[in-house]
């Protein structure tokens, strides 16, 4: 009798668990991404230089973002200063592409199995075809990110990524430019 109660609790309990995992990627405000994109030339170091306020990285500069491959797994490493405590704050997380690693649409998770939306909806390539910076949104246009292999961002590409922002409802005035000074 306790085995059958037991399956009786457990099998809805695990079908609701999958259905709330898969909702965790729904894509609030879906932006056009970076089609064709090169998985293998967005790996590596990027600097954060502006972003839209959030609690995780809140009081911080000289954020980086590495990106990995392991298998089937980008893995994500975010580092940080935090002003207020005066020390460095690492995270690591995991992304997967949602449809293939040929555009710039992935699910990205740094809290266990929640995952949220990491749409690259604009790049910027050298002359060797490298990627050089990137406009990011999430899941909706609350979160927003502009990245760059070096620390600062060129004025040309400032602007275009400013208009593509001002384009999604995202004013200038609410990003945070971070300070990318004193590396360590």
């Amino acid at each position: 009798m306790k085995k059958i109660l037991n399956q009786v609790i457990s099998i809805p309990l695990l079908g609701l668990s999958l259905l709330g995992l898969s909702a965790c990627t729904i894509i609030d405000e879906p932006v056009d991404v970076v089609k064709p994109f090169a998985r293998n030339q967005y790996l590596g170091t990027w600097y954060e230089i502006a972003r839209l306020d959030h609690s995780f990285e809140r009081n911080m500069s000289n954020v980086t973002a590495q990106y990995s491959i392991d298998g089937d797994k980008v893995v994500v490493i975010n580092k940080g200063f935090k002003q207020d405590k005066q020390q460095w704050d690492k995270a690591e997380g995991k992304a997967y592409f949602i449809d293939g690693d040929n555009q710039g649409l992935l699910k990205v998770s740094f809290f266990g199995p929640f995952y949220g939306a990491y749409q690259i909806h604009d790049i910027v390539q050298n002359d060797q075809g490298r990627y050089t910076d990137s406009l990011v949104i999430g899941p909706n246009n609350d979160y927003a990110w502009i990245l760059s292999r070096t620390p600062t961002l060129a004025p040309e590409i400032k602007q275009r990524f400013i208009t593509k922002l001002k384009a999604l409802s995202i004013s200038e005035d609410k990003l945070i430019w971070v300070n990318q000074g004193d590396r360590q």
